[in-house]
């Protein structure tokens, strides 16, 4: 079943959850001009109408939008929903620290979606967002193209960035991805990286570096920890995610079939199935058309199992019925 509103005409999008990250993904998304009607939820309703009131000054800055703090109702029409409700990740916390908080919140969203049979595109944000992922189409009802999760789409920006400076070359010429759970368990597709169609060790040596396994664990390691990171120093990420939002609405609302590492379900690729997990995957109007098959080392078709198994083992610790 396709969806049935049409996305690149029924552009009005839904923000559930108006902390440090709905906030800065509103904000994004009024500055992208994807969006004529954005409406904003919060269990705090004064904060969403702070918010939203907030954001609508900038407006004459950029294009013609309506922006306002609304209810459950607002998404009868809504061409997207983004959760971004949940529990803030703390300093020294795992994202899979914020299950057992996160589901329960989930809990209390994902009815209010269902009753209203809602139509439209369901983006996850809040983390974990894997395992949230599946929560949400376990409890949503809604068909699994339509549900999907911002992934490891952040990771895989952060990934191209460390490359770009490690070899001195613009990072939107670097193709690779971080695949798995957007966590600690996350993996770098090295087997498949390259920079404009050159494998990647191959371009390292053309601009003087050889220590190829030193630098990938070093870069690995910095892209894993980078949220630790900002969480240590500001409390919280918020800007580098909205503008990982901004690219997937983008990807949805023009229809581009964007390649993007999103979370969705997995059906026996790489011998894993009943869980959401980061992959590629054709990203347009519809949601998720497919994953897209990439090359894999044993090693990493190995690590990749790990990750999906510790997914599910958190999944079934908290009830959620998987494969």
């Amino acid at each position: 079943m396709k969806n049935n509103l049409n996305i690149t005409q029924t552009r009005k999008i839904v923000i559930i959850g108006c902390g440090f990250v709905g906030a800065a993904c509103a904000f994004s998304l009024m500055q992208s001009g994807l969006f004529p009607e954005i409406v904003l939820i919060d269990s705090d309703p004064a904060k969403a109408e702070g918010e939203a009131l907030d954001i609508s000054h900038g407006i004459p800055f950029a294009k013609p939008a309506k922006i306002y703090a609304g209810n459950y109702d607002d998404i009868t029409d809504a061409s997207m929903i983004v959760i971004t409700a949940g529990a803030n990740q703390k300093p020294g916390e795992t994202r899979l620290d914020l299950v057992k908080k996160n589901i329960s919140i989930f809990k209390s969203i994902l009815p209010e979606i269902r009753c209203r049979n809602y139509q439209g595109i369901l983006l996850v944000v809040a983390n974990p967002v894997d395992i949230l992922t599946t929560v949400a189409l376990k409890l949503s009802g809604m068909p699994e193209h339509r549900v999907l999760g911002s992934g490891t789409v952040l990771d895989t920006a952060r990934l191209k960035r460390e490359l770009g400076d490690h070899l001195n070359v613009d990072s939107r010429s670097i193709h690779a991805f971080i695949i798995g759970e957007h966590g600690d368990s996350e993996i770098v597709a090295w087997s498949s990286a390259n920079v404009s169609g050159i494998p990647l060790h191959r371009f390292c040596e053309m601009r003087g570096f050889f220590n190829h396994d030193e630098a990938m664990e070093r870069i690995a390691s910095d892209v894993k920890n980078s949220a630790y990171e900002i969480i240590a120093r500001k409390r919280a990420t918020y800007f580098g995610i909205a503008m990982a939002v901004k690219r997937i609405c983008e990807a949805i609302v023009r229809d581009e079939k964007s390649i993007l590492s999103v979370s969705s379900m997995m059906h026996g690729e790489y011998g894993i199935q009943g869980i959401s997990l980061s992959m590629p995957a054709i990203v347009g109007k519809d949601g998720v058309e497919t994953h897209v098959p990439i090359q894999l080392s044993q090693q990493e078709q190995m690590n990749l199992k790990k990750s999906a198994d510790t997914l599910r083992n958190i999944l079934v610790q908290n009830d959620i019925e998987v494969i």
